[in-house]
């Protein structure tokens, strides 16, 4: 049978192979799913020798990443503001980009222990909502998404987080049927033009939920959709932080301005892209 290091060294060569240029820290990752060891262990017992059964499972395992499919889909999770947050097909992997809103959120409260109430609208895995969650001690939060089977996987993130008790999730379409005001109003919406999706990676095109990624035409319709009810539940003083696709931050910080919002802030990603579109409403 194959040891931990042949099977390292050979997953690598494979996945390389095939493009994908994670080679080897996904083949580390794998084995340790595999295993369920941690990744650490992977290089500091190269000698363990996989059983007939670990090793049928790591083929399979390799076999749905050479395929292009996601970590986050084969491992079942994804790491977002140091948490560990469960990912399904039928949610949009959480990336560190995002982090960029949770963030400039913090960068923009005063007081962290104070009672805010937080909407995050089209929630997914609910890592936006629950990243702030686990910052800020007595603030609660409602997670709207459109999808029932994302919605399930938000609330195992909660009770996973143990924050279950301070975060609500509902199915809704935005912010429809919503009549009470937020302190703070989160939203990541579809935003990519429907016909650039076939050219993204395959990790996205073919795997991510397409409903997730769509942003009509020309990226915006969400957009266009999200600002009126943005306006309308956030409160007078309150703060809303909105992720934006390359380019788009100027167009959407306007569609919030035409609603009466005053724009902040434009946060940047790590690679400096505008990421964070942040505005706020202005007292009455």
């Amino acid at each position: 049978m194959r040891s931990v290091g042949d099977a390292l060294a050979d997953l690598t060569e494979k996945l390389r192979g095939a493009g994908i240029s994670s080679a080897r820290l996904d083949a580390r990752l794998l084995i340790a799913h595999v295993l369920n060891i941690a990744t650490a262990t992977v290089f500091s017992h190269p000698e363990r020798v996989f059983s007939a059964e670990e090793d049928a499972r790591l083929r399979q395992a390799a076999d749905r990443r050479l395929r292009r499919e996601p970590m986050s889909h084969i491992i079942g999770r994804r790491e977002f503001w140091s948490l560990p947050f469960k990912v399904t097909a039928d949610t949009l992997d959480p990336r560190p980009d995002t982090e960029t809103l949770v963030e400039a959120v913090l960068s923009c409260l005063g007081d962290r222990r104070a009672p805010l109430r937080l909407l995050d609208l089209g929630t997914g895995t609910g890592c936006i909502l629950l990243a702030l969650l686990s910052e800020l001690p007595q603030a609660t939060g409602v997670g709207i998404d459109i999808s029932p089977a994302a919605l399930l996987v938000a609330r195992e993130n909660a009770r996973t987080l143990g924050l279950h008790q301070r975060a609500g999730f509902t199915v809704g379409h935005w912010g429809q049927g919503l009549d009470r005001t937020f302190d703070v109003v989160l939203a990541n919406p579809p935003y990519i033009p429907d016909r650039e999706i076939d050219g993204l990676e395959p990790e996205v095109a073919r795997f991510e939920p397409r409903g997730a990624l769509a942003g009509g035409a020309d990226g915006l319709a969400c957009y266009r959709a999200l600002a009126p009810d943005v306006a309308r539940l956030l409160k007078p003083g309150g703060i809303a932080a909105l992720e934006v696709g390359q380019g788009q931050a100027a167009a959407v910080g306007r569609l919030l301005q035409d609603c009466g919002l005053t724009l902040s802030v434009v946060r940047r990603d790590l690679a400096d892209v505008e990421r964070c579109v942040l505005v706020s409403r202005p007292m009455a």
